[in-house]
């Protein structure tokens, strides 16, 4: 963006925070103070009622258009960074913008497809059913009679990205540079963040490729159903998946006139997130609302898959290590596993650790089972270990996010949902399945592609390692200081010990020539020679055992 867009565009900001009475923003970041200064002069704002600066926050990023809404929605799962107000009205943050034209749309395709819309559909409705900050979606169908749903990137999205997206790098470097709380909350990475879920949403393919990814996952469940994908009718700008039937999931009084158990549907969404996240380490990270549907038979139905977490195998471990360790409470355990985990640096006080934990986790259980937060009950932990300088783990601030998502969806089909009942049982039998015979035989057939290929060497190796041991030749090299340390002092004793030998042996030869050619001296001075070789030899003796208990310089 050239300098004079970027001034325009940050004058647009400016005025657009103080309309919504944003004015603590403006000022502390010295962004046209100025400028500020003459806007609240204002005669329209001297009676004007100010609201929470959540809401204020939420509805000026919903003027500034799609990018922003996105930023903002980053930002609601970001509790370490964002005040708990702030992050609340975040999170309402709706992703819906008007719609572009449906000739638009089909030259886009066209374009993405080199060829006409006529030789990819039978047809194609050009009304969009979908529209969103980055794409919108319309349905068609192909020449063999398969419904098809259409995503479409927007037209000039590339280009508004880029703007805004060096504005808010623009705007982080002025709050590095001038917000005395800056540095802690690390804008510039923030942005930097913001930008990977941004560029990785813009590309419909790697979306396609979750889609397919979470499929398989789920191939043949009655929990989940995920739509195909159409790989030959996919590209980075336009992807097609089937089109699914259901109810919107937010419609409830239309899933009971279908007969559908709500509190069985509940129960299922939460086993649905814990199997995503625990058994595959692969969860989809953007279950609000308006991407589940429900079939008539119960069955979840997902869409949307730009923005996916994952779970590394210690990240679920230490994870369920937390979770059960606080429906047990045995907070040590839930230090401990902070610890091994290093998520707080090794030398953190498990003790103390424990205790602060405590002191958080206690106050919980003095709620009903069923109103207790798992979403919550993650953040308090994420937050009291930050004290300890715990460093953000991503996949767990989005795996919290998800999960408040989880819980908030629940508690509007069924008020009475109690996670515990589905959540404990599973992972409990998920950590017997971890460290069972189970699990040893599924790491024994992970790594047999690895082994298959060793295993024949073996014998080659090994034989020629006995040969080198045979012929003198197998010699063990040691790196360490200590090793080294080490060698070096066996080769002085050693050349100690030979020297006293050497040196003894030579007396022992020369006294015994002296005796055959003098034996006349020998015999008259016999008392004497024992004395004067023994008391040496004592001496050498008691010297070689002292210096041998003597470390060498």
């Amino acid at each position: 963006m050239q300098p004079f867009g970027r001034a325009r565009r940050l004058l647009r900001i400016t005025t657009v925070f103080i309309s919504h009475g944003l004015d603590e923003f403006v000022a502390n970041l010295h962004l046209f103070r100025l400028y500020a200064y003459v806007l609240r002069l204002a005669p329209w704002r001297w009676r004007q009622t100010r609201a929470p600066r959540g809401e204020r926050l939420r509805l000026a990023l919903e003027e500034l258009g799609p990018i922003f809404i996105k930023f903002g929605q980053m930002l609601s799962t970001r509790p370490d960074l964002v005040p708990e107000d702030i992050v609340g009205e975040l999170s309402r943050l709706q992703d819906q913008v008007p719609p572009f034209p449906g000739e638009q749309a089909v030259a886009l395709i066209e374009a993405a497809y080199g060829m006409s819309l006529a030789q990819a559909f039978r047809s194609f409705d050009t009304t969009p059913v979908a529209s969103a900050s980055v794409a919108q979606v319309h349905f068609a169908i192909l020449h063999d009679g398969t419904e098809v749903a259409v995503k479409v990137l927007r037209p000039g999205i590339d280009v508004i990205l880029k703007r805004d997206l060096a504005l808010l790098q623009t705007l982080a470097q002025l709050a590095v540079r001038y917000w005395p709380d800056a540095r802690r909350l690390r804008p510039l990475e923030v942005v930097k963040e913001y930008e990977k879920i941004v560029y990785d949403e813009m590309d419909l393919a790697h979306e396609a490729a979750n889609a397919s990814q979470l499929r398989t996952n789920f191939e043949g469940s009655a929990l989940l159903y995920v739509p195909r994908v159409f790989w030959d009718y996919t590209r980075r700008s336009v992807m097609v998946m089937e089109r699914i039937t259901g109810v919107p999931i937010s419609n409830r009084e239309a899933l009971i006139a279908n007969g559908v158990d709500l509190r069985k549907l509940a129960h299922n969404g939460v086993e649905i997130f814990f199997t995503q996240a625990f058994r595959d380490g692969f969860f989809h990270a953007d279950m609000h609302p308006g991407n589940i549907f429900v079939s008539f038979t119960g069955q979840y139905r997902a869409v949307d898959f730009g923005i996916m977490g994952t779970l590394s195998a210690d990240d679920k471990y230490y994870l369920a290590e937390n979770i059960l360790g606080f429906l047990n409470r045995d907070y040590r355990s839930i230090a401990e596993a902070h610890v091994r985990a290093g998520w707080v640096p090794k030398s953190t006080r498990v003790d103390e650790l424990e205790g602060a934990i405590r002191t958080v986790c206690e106050p919980i259980f003095a709620k009903p089972i069923k109103d207790i937060s798992f979403g919550r009950l993650l953040m308090n932990l994420f937050q009291t270990a930050r004290r300890f300088n715990m460093e953000v783990q991503p996949q767990l601030v989005l795996l919290q996010k998800t999960l408040f998502n989880i819980e908030g969806l629940g508690r509007r089909l069924y008020p009475d949902l109690d996670l515990w009942i589905t959540a404990k049982p599973f992972l409990e039998r998920w950590m017997r399945e971890q460290l069972g015979p189970h699990a040893v035989w599924n790491a024994l057939r992970k790594e047999y592609p690895n082994w298959i290929h060793v295993l024949p060497e073996i014998p080659r190796y090994l034989g020629a390692t006995l040969k080198q041991a045979k012929d003198g030749e197998l010699s063990v090299r040691g790196r360490s200081d200590e090793i080294e340390h080490l060698a070096q002092d066996m080769r002085v004793r050693h050349r100690r010990i030979m020297i006293g030998l050497f040196g003894g042996m030579l007396f022992a030869i020369g006294l015994g020539i002296f005796g055959v050619t003098h034996p006349q001296f020998v015999g008259r001075y016999l008392d004497v020679i024992e004395i004067g070789v023994g008391v040496p030899g004592f001496a050498l003796l008691a010297w070689s055992l002292l210096d041998l208990g003597r470390r060498p310089q």
